[in-house]
């Protein structure tokens, strides 16, 4: 019965600042934001009943839930004269920046992916007869913001011989998408997930450059696609464009050839002169 009391008094102590208990706080932030591919700084510290503390500490920190959540952190240090060796660091992107020792068990994460959107939970634990053990229970709410982005935007074809115009971006909050460009259709289509949009022009009919622009509270990005449709009238042109000049270029080669050939043999000679006859020799005899 004294021991549901002391879990009761334990459970009404809990406050914003922290939660305390027979001299044992935790005290951490409710929300942390850090910008994509950025780092950010996890502040944890917390304090124990003890005045002098020399014994193995361990500093551990997991996700998604207290006390059963994945560790992606974990540390130990056998002596205060010792510094905490770090046992665990999931993907080698989680670097301890406080000292246990001196009650600080923040970390810092590196290079923030939109996975990292999680909540942490920091606990410590000291050996000892008891193994005292004491974790944050509302943990650390991690929100990974991030300046919109065009990712993929392109002009494609149906089977119905329409075209259509795509645009993705990512940002958090989620962007909203806006195209601008020649009149088109008011056919078109949104869908999102996550952090990421997508909108589609559909039925385009007008030549020219269509713009994308991606706006949410943290900027804005921009990404341009050109539409240019083949017209079969035009058919006669198009033949008339390719084909005269490669005809010229055709003349030109064949004139380029006959005047090597022609420089290779030479100018004609001169024909022989035509030899004389010779008068017969006659012989007199008297």
């Amino acid at each position: 019965m004294r021991e549901l009391s002391l879990v009761l008094l334990c459970l009404l102590r809990i406050s914003r600042k922290g939660v305390q208990c027979n001299g044992w706080s935790v005290h951490v932030p409710s929300d942390v934001t850090g910008e994509l591919g950025k780092m950010v700084i996890l502040p944890c510290t917390f304090t124990h009943p003890y005045k002098t503390f020399d014994r193995a500490l361990t500093a551990i920190w997991r996700i998604k839930e207290p006390y059963n959540g994945t560790v992606i952190f974990k540390c130990v240090s056998q002596s205060s004269s010792e510094l905490c060796r770090t046992a665990i660091s999931h993907k080698n992107k989680y670097k301890l920046l406080g000292n246990p020792r001196h009650k600080d068990l923040s970390i810092r994460v590196d290079n923030l992916t939109w996975s990292d959107s999680e909540r942490y939970f920091c606990r410590v634990e000291l050996a000892g007869d008891s193994q005292d053990k004491y974790e944050s229970r509302n943990g650390i709410r991690l929100h990974v913001i991030a300046a919109p982005r065009i990712i993929n935007i392109t002009v494609s074809s149906s089977r119905d011989h329409t075209f259509q115009a795509r645009c993705t971006a990512e940002g958090e909050p989620a962007p909203a998408l806006t195209w601008t460009g020649p009149p088109y259709s008011n056919l078109s289509s949104s869908s999102s997930s996550s952090h990421r949009v997508t909108k589609e022009l559909r039925s385009l009919t007008h030549d020219g450059k269509y713009t994308c622009t991606a706006v949410n509270s943290h900027g804005r990005a921009e990404g341009a696609v050109y539409f240019y449709k083949f017209r079969a009238s035009d058919s006669s042109s198009f033949l008339i464009l390719i084909f005269v000049p490669l005809a010229i270029k055709v003349v030109i080669l064949l004139v380029i050839l006959s005047f090597a050939a022609f420089s290779r043999e030479g100018p004609p000679s001169a024909p022989p002169s035509l030899a004389r006859p010779q008068q017969p020799e006659c012989t007199y005899e008297n």
